[in-house]
């Protein structure tokens, strides 16, 4: 009878171990988050995208192991809007900051209290969240800090004015001025996109143990074009024909008094350097991926990489000798393909299928649902995204009825994406000026051929889409010239 009892005693006490096990496996895990964003990088920047004149080996390698993105869409064609509609989840029709209206002596106009960001969604969540680069949202102390906008940790670059200057005097830590006395605007010691990087592996590894969002705004490749020596610069040393670019504006070079940080360094070897950046963003990139592999979280890590907006032609750059469009119409400013359509991998083992791509049409606004579903957290209200999640998972995917954009300079401009057709009105802000052109994506992906007169119907259909997606910003009214766009 013993025996018998113990037999019963035992069985029942493996089952209760087996079903904990079986409960505990099955809870879900919030995924890790980290988001890369590229600072004017093309749409053909990549090897994956097609880039034959330089390498990014550890790019490739992540969309070999995820999947690719070929109708993704960047928030706007300059940083600070873009940048808003990646964290709020709105377009540029609704989203707060619609320009890049800077502030004296440091900063932008800032994002305010009513602005709910997907980091303070991801916070509320129970993740740690960190920011590391470029901001450009919202000076220190102001309701912009990236502190007050869900971050529990800055580092970086507060003002994108600031981060044309890869050799800056200062960077922040949160409210701490960072004084980097070995840079004086003569002497180039410490290279901002090192420091930078130091610290977003930093996080990785404080965090580890607990679900962590970091958003990494990376400043490369934006102008100016520049870097240490050593083995990037001397791999593509040689390799392209070179147009030195000089810079005579006074204040533009280092050493030269007063200096003004706004301007952009002279460059002997602009290609070279310009490969040499792009290499080092994909040598980081790589670096990510092995600290995740090394802390046993990489499983559980999703890894979403993008471009804030089209290639610039800034301080040297050479769009067209490398092709950094893609074949797509348009830079940096415009609202043609080439300066709104990205770069978009997104990688997360055992989840998302390797080798896979997507022609699933996406934007910015769509990122922060997405995130919503990733965390098993309700979706906000009142954003323009719709999670790509079932699509990353291969499930059935909801469509956008169309993709709207507006930019605030050169004369006003809007753009609306509604299935093949494209249409972009130009001169918004001189009725006697004002064009609209249309475009079929689906035979000219290069917007060649304006097909406005021959589909009058469908263009009148552009423009009340136009007119329903813009909404009034007090701080940015669609009527005049933002300040200075950097």
């Amino acid at each position: 009878m013993k025996n018998l009892l113990g037999i019963l005693l035992g069985i029942l006490l493996f089952s209760a171990c087996n079903n904990a096990q079986k409960e505990k496996t099955e809870v879900p895990t919030q995924p890790n988050i980290i988001y890369i964003l590229a600072d004017d990088l093309g749409y053909g920047d990549l090897g994956c995208y097609g880039q034959t004149k330089f390498e990014t080996p550890n790019l490739d390698r992540m969309a070999a192991e995820g999947m690719l993105f070929t109708q993704h869409y960047a928030g706007s064609t300059v940083c600070a809007p873009s940048r808003s509609v990646l964290l709020t989840g709105q377009h540029t029709g609704h989203t707060p900051i619609r320009g890049n209206k800077e502030y004296d002596p440091e900063g932008q106009h800032p994002l305010g209290s009513q602005a709910y960001t997907l980091a303070e969604m991801l916070k509320e969540a129970g993740y740690a969240t960190g920011a590391f680069g470029k901001w450009g949202l919202g000076f220190v102390g102001t309701e912009g800090d990236p502190n007050n906008q869900g971050f529990d940790e800055f580092y970086g670059y507060n003002c994108q004015r600031q981060a044309h200057r890869y050799y800056p005097m200062h960077l922040w830590h949160n409210s701490q001025k960072v004084m980097l006395e070995e840079n004086d605007f003569k002497n180039t010691e410490l290279y901002s996109g090192d420091l930078i990087h130091e610290q977003a592996l930093k996080f990785i590894e404080d965090n580890k143990d607990q679900p962590f969002f970091m958003y990494y705004p990376n400043v490369i490749p934006h102008a100016e074009l520049i870097m240490p020596e050593g083995e990037m610069m001397k791999k593509y040393r040689g390799k392209f024909e070179e147009e030195p670019h000089v810079d005579n504006r006074p204040g533009a070079d280092y050493g030269d008094e007063p200096f003004e940080v706004k301007y952009y360094c002279s460059q002997p070897e602009p290609r070279t350097t310009f490969a040499a950046m792009v290499s080092l963003l994909d040598k980081q990139v790589g670096e990510v991926f092995t600290k995740l592999k090394e802390l046993g979280i990489d499983d559980n890590t999703i890894v979403m990489f993008s471009s804030d907006n089209g290639p610039h032609k800034e301080g040297g750059a050479d769009p067209d000798f490398f092709k950094s469009g893609g074949g797509l119409r348009g830079y940096k400013r415009d609202l043609y393909e080439g300066g709104v359509r990205a770069p978009m991998i997104v990688r997360w083992p055992g989840k998302i299928k390797g080798k896979s791509k997507t022609k699933h049409v996406s934007a910015f606004w769509d990122v922060m649902p997405t995130l919503a579903d990733a965390a098993g957290v309700p979706v906000p209200k009142n954003i323009d995204g719709i999670s790509f999640m079932p699509e990353l998972l291969g499930e059935q995917q909801e469509q956008h009825d169309y993709l709207y954009w507006e930019f605030h300079e050169q004369g006003g401009k809007q753009a609306v994406r509604n299935g093949k057709w494209k249409a972009v009105r130009l001169n918004c802000f001189d009725e006697a000026k004002t064009t609209v052109e249309l475009y079929d994506l689906s035979a000219d992906r290069g917007e060649q051929n304006n097909v406005a007169a021959e589909y009058p119907q469908i263009v009148e259909e552009m423009l009340v889409i136009m007119q329903k997606e813009h909404m009034n910003q007090p701080d940015f009214p669609f009527e005049a010239d933002v300040e200075n766009n950097y």
